[in-house]
């Protein structure tokens, strides 16, 4: 047995009182992220601005401070990027996640603090794998290394001094180093830029290392996986890596990528680990090798707040904390954090599978989305574009709908559209090039996913005949104001 494996096994399999405080006193747990929180606020910008000094409770900090989105806190973030300190968070912030955009910018910038960093999201990771380890008694994850796939990150363009990046590489950029000898491939190829040039790096230098996990977004890492068996003349991962036994994934959903990863592992060995590692934290792991909801992570310096779904939908922005929900029922999460966000809305939406402990799943996004392969496309997106498209190609839209078709061995990974016009353009093909475009320029994520045609492939538009929608809605008995066309779905 390696020694590297047989001491990091028993570190992980012992390490977890932070484990036990999260699932015997949760509630104390998130009190007293609430204090220090609040405590290390209360001399910067925001903190001044609704007076922590004199908050001593969760109702004041609820009455006080407002519900915030992205863009009514990034005056503040903007100003932390130009370099300003004590603004959201006490200190100087260099670090900022870049995401997809909302509906007034093409990308977010999240601010990532070094408290954040380590005691957010490197504790959440060592989280990981203490629970993986303690269902997994003999495993032998620590005797190879683990592929992880990370985006890239560049210094900002209103201050070089501020980097920002996804958080993958932000992660990977400032890992420690006894994390950063367990992973491959190394940094410089790991942060390169241009995701075509990357993904064939990433192939030929892992093919022949002993991989014992896989670490990332489902999709891509199929790609690279399918590029790897390609230059092996393998069919199945068995034949390469042996040794494989464990998949953590987040980001998008699994489901549809289940079967295309039985299909090229052929093996019982390999466990699918799921974890909720967003670029504003790590907020929940999966804590049980047979059940795929998370543990909610409530001692790693975020402090949660819940909208029940339905009042959210309603403009009813009336956040509840921890103890009173229930289970079954879809909350939009509302997070603060030890890197400036306050009563931050994130977008997505979460069911609680268990209040003891408190576990939940991902159940979507507070809008109509289309995120299954990282894009994070929101109807905002599709509104704009195809206004534009429109306006390009003297067309018009009256009805429209958009899904994915999921990559496999005979479809390539695309959105597929259907598009009822009241004036059809004289160039379908055209139409279909310029919304394509448009998508690039307004959302940052799709831009990358439509890179080379790598991941995701151009959109197929059907055109159907005028009255489809109608038809279809009166076949669901959904006529009437309050029914609406599901604009994207997931």
């Amino acid at each position: 047995m390696s020694y590297v494996n047989f001491i990091l096994r028993s570190y992980f399999q012992n390490k977890n009182s932070n484990i036990r405080k999260i699932v015997n006193e949760p509630l104390l747990c998130q009190k007293n992220c609430f204090h220090y929180l609040v405590k290390a606020a209360r001399h910067t910008v925001w903190g001044k601005k609704y007076n922590y000094r004199q908050l001593t409770s969760y109702r004041q900090f609820q009455e006080t401070v407002p519900l915030n989105t992205y863009e009514s806190i990034y005056p503040y973030i903007e100003r932390m990027i130009k370099g300003e300190r004590n603004v959201l968070w006490r200190g100087k912030v260099r670090m900022f996640s870049k995401s997809s955009g909302t509906s007034g910018s093409k990308s977010k910038f999240i601010p990532v603090s070094l408290e954040s960093l380590i005691e957010c999201n490197y504790k959440g990771g060592k989280d990981t794998l203490s629970l993986y380890a303690q269902n997994r008694p003999d495993t032998r994850l620590f005797s190879g290394k683990t592929l992880s796939l990370s985006g890239s990150m560049r210094p900002s363009e209103l201050n070089p001094k501020a980097i920002c990046g996804d958080i993958s590489a932000l992660l990977i950029k400032y890992i420690p180093d006894w994390a950063n000898h367990l992973r491959t491939p190394p940094k410089k190829i790991a942060l390169i830029d241009g995701w075509n040039e990357k993904l064939e790096l990433f192939a030929q230098h892992t093919k022949n290392e002993n991989i014992t996990g896989l670490a990332g977004v489902p999709s891509w890492i199929l790609i690279i996986l399918k590029r790897i068996l390609e230059i092996e003349g393998k069919e199945t991962l068995d034949s390469i890596w042996p040794n494989l036994e464990l998949f953590m994934h987040g980001g998008v959903n699994f489901t549809p990528y289940l079967p295309q990863y039985k299909e090229i592992t052929h093996t019982d060995k390999l466990l699918f680990w799921q974890i909720y590692n967003a670029s504003e934290g790590y907020f929940a792991t999966q804590d049980r090798a047979y059940a795929d909801d998370m543990l909610l992570l409530l001692n790693n310096g975020v402090f949660f707040e819940f909208i029940p779904f339905n009042d959210f939908y309603n403009h009813d922005f009336h956040a509840i904390p921890l103890d009173e929900v229930k289970e079954n029922v879809n909350y939009a999460i509302v997070i603060s954090t030890n890197a400036g966000l306050w009563r931050y809305i994130i977008g997505d939406v979460i069911q609680f599978t268990s209040l003891n402990p408190y576990r939940i799943i991902i159940t979507g996004r507070t809008t109509h989305f289309i995120n299954a392969f990282g894009e994070e496309l929101i109807v905002d997106n599709v509104e704009k574009a195809l206004q534009i498209t429109c306006e390009k190609t003297q067309s018009l839209v009256s009805e429209y709908t958009a899904a994915p078709v999921y990559l496999d061995n005979h479809k390539k990974a695309c959105h597929e559209w259907l598009i009822e016009f009241e004036t059809p353009p004289s160039d379908l093909q055209i139409f279909t090039d310029i919304l394509d475009a448009e998508l690039m320029k307004i959302n940052s994520d799709y831009e990358v996913k439509r890179s080379f045609d790598l991941l995701l492939h151009k959109p197929i538009i059907h055109q159907v005949p005028q009255g489809t929608f109608i038809q279809w809605m009166a076949s669901k008995g959904k006529l009437g104001g309050q029914f609406k066309v599901p604009r994207l779905s997931n």
